[in-house]
């Protein structure tokens, strides 16, 4: 097996919702407003497009698995998706997990057991804290 990690670092803002039912979202804009309501953290230090060379290459492998923890002012929620060898991973803002196959230019995984909304609501109260940092760690089997 093949494991590749990569950490990420981004903040919690005031309108975050973490309501989505379907999506998960990390951005590095700054900026949020309550109409991104799949958006739990802002001004990320990466991006899809900024990921490490040998990360995206396991994530593209056929039955590849992510696993992805979040850790904001000691409250945790791991998730696990699938990647693709269909991933695109070239948006130069955002990273998108999805409960669902659709692939774009903005998505990390797919097939996902948790979207924003299932994620704790204590998690989600730290994430509405723009001073809270939140640290996005991945890991890509395959």
């Amino acid at each position: 097996m093949t494991r590749e990690m990569e950490i990420i670092i981004a903040y919690g803002h005031k309108n975050v919702q973490a309501t989505h039912e379907t999506t998960l979202e990390i951005t590095k804009d700054k900026h949020l407003t309550k109409n991104g309501d799949c958006i739990i953290a802002v001004a990320a230090n990466k991006s899809l497009a900024d990921l490490n060379p040998k990360f995206r290459e396991v994530l593209c492998r056929k039955e590849a698995k992510l696993i992805m923890q979040i850790n904001a002012g000691g409250n945790v929620e791991t998730l696990k998706a699938m990647g693709s060898q269909n991933l695109i991973l070239s948006h130069p803002s955002d990273i998108v997990i999805r409960k669902s196959d659709h692939i774009c230019n903005r998505t990390l995984a797919i097939r996902s057991d948790k979207a924003a909304c299932d994620l704790k609501r204590l998690l989600a109260k730290e994430l509405r804290n723009p001073k809270q940092k939140v640290k996005i760690t991945m890991i890509a089997e395959s």
